[in-house]
């Protein structure tokens, strides 16, 4: 099989590396892609926000098969144009992709079909905003989130009523979000750990990928603002088999049944970000498509052939028993920018990426990198992700750790406790009833 993956991020390049390794796999092409791709794929130049030339790509290459890596061309319809064309491609469609696309739709969706989410208020007017935060039935902490896309950086925990107005302003007055923030989404915050889980479907089977759990905080302890993920580690022990079976059961079962009766049958990746709270799994968000830095752990731990399900997926015969978790257990650290998450310092150079990679157990994904005269250089905020992969935690933290202190430019910044949460974690048990949604 010939396969196309769309993007040029951290996520892409464990996905062509992951496809590359797959024995039904003659070529990877990678667009636009980075010079870590370059490393394992072919890379071609493409305009992701343009699906005819997406498509005229693919016809052009011949590929078998196609992967969406960001959300961006998903909201663009490329999935559609594909299928109209009668090429498989592997994401949800452009009314699908509305599930990560607008928070506002997710939320009305999850109430239809009784999917267990935090209560909420949706506002399009600046006055009804402040209104709702100002006298707020959830009291605080409070989180305001633009309802349209703004790079995983567009949700505020709000400690206190100024904190939450600065957030509607800044969203919706300041548009500090674009036109994403037009309309924000303000909801009580849950309590309890945080749980990303993954799963495929064709729009009536469903296969479990893996599980992970996310860092956005920029600092340690969870410090700081948000970002787009400064790290991540999976499987996550915090989800039981029985836990697991619910959240297929209860939200994941109930989304795909939900968009096939609603006339937008779902194909391609779920990603659910879930809140285990005491009343049981409530989602915070989903996403139609992998995470970044989800993808970079979790495409080690697959075992089988990737290529072939994602294609049975994409054709809508999803088959169980072709993928399945492998027993090691993966620590991803992201490199990121001086600046980062605001405006990063490009443009310096990488060094001792030979040595890190020749660290036992640890693998680079690149991200943020481009190559200037023959020198690799920064080239955005989130710059690499450094793995470990072992048969522990604490030793897939060495390996991530070991290799990450070898890797240099200037303005350099990680946190220092990814992974640091697995240590002695113990599964969380459902109660017999979940929360419902109001």
């Amino acid at each position: 099989m010939k396969i196309l993956v769309l993007g040029s991020g951290g996520r892409e390049h464990a996905l062509a590396w992951r496809l590359s390794r797959d024995a039904d796999v003659t070529e990877v092409v990678v667009a636009p892609g980075n010079p870590g791709t370059a490393r394992v794929a072919r890379l071609v130049p493409a305009d992701l926000s343009t699906p005819g030339e997406l498509l005229a790509l693919a016809a052009r290459e011949h590929v078998d098969l196609t992967v969406v890596g960001p959300e961006a061309p998903l909201e663009r319809g490329v999935a559609d144009l594909f299928r109209a064309h009668g090429r498989a491609i592997v994401g949800p469609s452009h009314a699908a992709a509305a599930l990560e696309c607008s928070k506002a739709y997710a939320k009305a969706f999850m109430v239809r079909h009784d999917i267990p989410t935090a209560r909420f208020v949706t506002c399009d007017r600046v006055d009804a905003a402040l209104a709702a935060v100002g006298g707020s039935e959830f009291g605080f902490p409070v989180v305001v989130k633009a309802d349209g896309l703004a790079g995983g950086k567009g949700v505020t925990v709000a400690e206190n009523r100024a904190e939450a107005e600065a957030a509607v302003r800044a969203a919706m007055l300041d548009r500090q979000f674009g036109a994403a923030g037009a309309t924000v989404v303000i909801e009580e915050c849950l309590t309890g750990p945080e749980v990303s889980c993954f799963v495929l479907t064709d729009g009536n089977e469903i296969m479990p990928l893996s599980t992970a759990q996310d860092h956005k905080r920029i600092w340690d302890a969870d410090r700081g603002p948000n970002t787009g993920g400064m790290g991540a580690f999976a499987p996550s022990p915090l989800l039981s088999p029985s836990t697991m079976s619910d959240v297929i059961r209860q939200i994941a079962r109930p989304v795909v049944n939900g968009m096939r009766e609603e006339g937008h049958p779902y194909q391609g990746f779920l990603y659910i970000s879930l809140m285990l709270t005491p009343q049981g799994p409530k989602v915070i968000e989903f996403n139609v498509r992998l995470g970044d830095p989800e993808t970079q752990v979790v495409m080690p731990i697959l075992q089988g052939r990737l290529a072939v399900t994602l294609f049975d997926a994409a054709a809508g015969h999803l088959r169980p028993g072709t993928l399945v978790e492998g027993g090691d257990r993966l620590v991803g650290v992201v490199l990121a920018a001086r600046g980062y998450p605001g405006t990063p310092e490009i443009g310096h150079e990488i060094r001792g990426l030979d040595r890190a990679e020749a660290v036992p157990g640890a693998l680079v994904f690149h991200a943020g990198t481009r190559l200037v005269d023959g020198r690799l250089v920064t080239a955005g905020g989130r710059v690499l992700t450094v793995v470990g992969q072992a048969r522990s935690f604490d030793a897939a933290i060495a390996a991530a750790y070991t290799a990450a202190s070898m890797i240099e430019f200037e303005g350099m910044q990680y946190r220092r406790d990814i992974g640091q949460k697995a240590i002695g974690a113990t599964a969380v048990t459902a109660p017999a009833t979940a929360g419902k949604p109001i």
